[in-house]
């Protein structure tokens, strides 16, 4: 009696779980926390959810599962759910919602491959080149907002006077009601002086932070004019728009126009600009915007794009990939952009400890195949910093001043950040009259 009851026992233990297994007609469904406790004890991995799993089921869950790739095994499940997942160490991953600028180095690679394939020659690269410029500049619609322009004088503040350069605060009304908010720094010495434009990235503190202020002002002791402005929606702009207009892809446009605008100031009323020496320089976000200015601008003439270029990383915030300027021709990435900017001087400073650790082995190469089209190989470097991480740290400014001493001609003897006053943010403000 008893071996009977335990024969049936077994049965509606199995057909239970059977039932659990094939609640939807053979899809074979279990719980979404149940087959990721399983991957994580069969591979040895941890994971980091920023995301929410309560009370998600996975079809066909056990047969997603590769006994020899965690990576195609975690593919297989997450895509299920428009998730993603990212490596954090060795047995670490998380698992995040899709985003559609963030993709993995592999992707990198073969986009890369891709483009490879189209263009042989520097005829056939110039030939892409107009075209897929011409659809970026449409898919952005700067030019609508370039036609609403209001060309108003600006409001410039007093200059003040350090040691080898000055500072002057500039507010310029760009569209009715709207303005940017930027400062001008510029060498003490007279004379024709090359200009870089600086777009600012995330870090914190915006333009005011202590090594923007050493990297700008030590540009100007050097000879150069610089140039930066705040963000959309940060800093002065977040009064006029509030602080949750950044992440719009308005955003994107704007701090584009903002370029245009104050590149347009001054090359038209400043005397003191050289106008064949144009630089454009930012770093994170601002080198998404120093790649997009290369392909806007035919006035630029060298580009420092630093801690920014991937070809599997377009910018997580909208306002560098808000609007769809990646579908150009076909599909494009940041690499290929600045790739149009050849043959002109480029640098791109990356290091390893953010999404532009590949650039020695994948976008580097790239560029320097575009520019061997040219002939110019040695007009395009890249200085990597391996054990460095995401910043604007000392290492990173200095390349870009060893770089624009090189083209522009600037001035090596003033290169010294000591002599470097910094300010308060609020003395970098204008006062709106």
């Amino acid at each position: 009696m008893k071996s009977i009851v335990f024969v049936l026992s077994a049965i509606f233990a199995f057909n239970t779980n059977l039932s659990a297994q094939n609640n939807y007609a053979g899809q074979y469904t279990r719980s979404l926390h149940d087959i990721m406790e399983d991957v994580s004890t069969r591979f040895h991995v941890r994971f980091k959810y920023n995301v929410d799993t309560v009370g998600k089921r996975l079809p066909y869950a056990d047969y997603r599962v590769r006994p020899y790739s965690i990576e195609e095994t975690l593919t297989n499940i997450c895509k299920y759910f428009d998730f993603n997942w990212w490596k954090q160490s060795d047995n670490l991953y998380k698992i995040k919602p899709y985003e559609y600028p963030r993709r993995h180095t592999n992707d990198g690679s073969k986009m890369l491959a891709y483009l490879n394939t189209l263009y042989s020659d520097k005829v056939q690269f110039e030939n892409r080149k107009d075209s897929v410029r011409k659809e970026v500049r449409q898919l952005l619609g700067i030019d609508a907002y370039k036609d609403s322009l209001v060309h108003k004088k600006p409001i410039l503040g007093k200059v003040r006077k350090y040691d080898g350069y000055t500072v002057q605060n500039i507010c310029l009304e760009t569209l009715p009601g709207e303005h940017v908010f930027g400062s001008i720094y510029t060498p003490a010495k007279k004379g024709k002086h090359a200009l870089i434009i600086c777009p600012d990235g995330h870090f914190n503190g915006g333009r005011y932070r202590k090594d923007e202020q050493q990297r700008l002002a030590t540009l100007a002791r050097m000879g150069a004019i610089c140039v930066d402005f705040d963000l959309y929606g940060w800093g002065q702009s977040e009064q006029e728009y509030g602080k949750d207009s950044h992440h719009t892809d308005r955003a994107h446009v704007i701090q584009a126009l903002n370029a245009e605008v104050l590149l347009d100031y001054m090359w038209n009323n400043r005397k003191d600009v050289d106008k064949k020496r144009i630089g454009v320089n930012g770093g994170s976000g601002g080198g998404t915007h120093t790649v997009l200015m290369t392909v806007l601008d035919d006035r630029i003439t060298a580009a420092a794009p630093t801690v920014n270029l991937a070809s599997h990383f377009d910018g997580g915030c909208p306002c560098e990939s808000g609007k769809p300027i990646q579908t150009a021709g076909g599909g494009t990435c940041n690499p290929e952009l600045l790739a149009f900017f050849a043959p002109k001087p480029l640098l791109v400073v990356s290091d390893g400890g953010d999404w532009t650790a590949s650039v020695p082995e994948l976008e580097f190469p790239y560029l320097q195949r575009v520019y061997g089209f040219y002939g110019a190989q040695n007009k395009v470097e890249n200085v990597h910093l391996p054990q460095e991480r995401h910043d604007y740290g000392v290492n990173k400014r200095n390349a870009n001043y060893e770089f624009f001493i090189k083209v522009f001609g600037l001035d090596r003897k003033m290169w010294d950040e000591s002599k470097v006053t910094i300010v308060k943010p609020e003395v970098l403000q204008s006062v709106l009259k």
